[in-house]
């Protein structure tokens, strides 16, 4: 059997939402995001972010500027004791360069870690604000929370028309670790 991970959406999840965000003077942590990824580190899960850049393929900002952007990231986590193991991006946008299979919904960069780090999807976890972070998790057999910050909080309301639902609603990333080590009892639990 192989790893569990916990797959984060990065805006909204665990940075304050910032349209288009590529600057590090704009990543603000959402509270609590730093203590929500040490929990996951200490309990042996694999951590790894999972996210949509767009403004790559619209021309807002290139990609050295993503990468920049997760380097202050990781120092930030770090600086609070936290790590993720590996950051996913889909630089890619329908209309500017084709579908492709690792933009969120799709579930791409989630089975690309898999093979890349061992990680046993059915037995991990995506923890996201939109439904295309929902819609990726569950199309890669993880389970899947919602979190009420960044867009979360909006699509709640929709949450009974909704054609993908996650397993619980939360209201930010720290709640949905807490609910995640309790629903899986510790790391050797399944």
């Amino acid at each position: 059997m192989g790893r569990r991970a916990v797959f984060l959406d990065r805006d909204g999840t665990l940075n304050v939402e910032v349209n288009y965000l590529h600057r590090v003077a704009d990543l603000v942590l959402i509270g609590g995001a730093a203590q929500a990824v040490k929990l996951l580190n200490d309990a042996d899960y694999l951590t790894i972010v999972v996210t949509n850049q767009a403004g790559i393929a619209r021309g807002f900002f290139d990609e050295q500027a993503v990468h920049v952007l997760h380097a202050e990231l990781k120092a930030e986590l770090a600086a609070a004791g936290a790590r993720v193991d590996a950051i996913y991006l889909c630089p890619h946008h329908p209309d500017f360069t084709g579908v492709c299979d690792c933009r969120k919904p799709r579930p791409g960069m989630l089975r690309q870690a898999a093979l890349e780090h061992s990680i046993e999807l059915s037995h991990s976890w995506l923890i996201g604000d939109t439904w295309s972070d929902i819609g990726a998790g569950q199309a890669a057999g993880c389970r899947t929370i919602l979190v009420r910050t960044g867009y979360g909080a909006q699509l709640e309301a929709q949450l009974e028309a909704a054609a993908v639902r996650p397993a619980v609603v939360v209201d930010d990333v720290l709640a949905a670790v807490r609910f995640i080590l309790t629903a899986d009892q510790g790391p050797s639990a399944t």
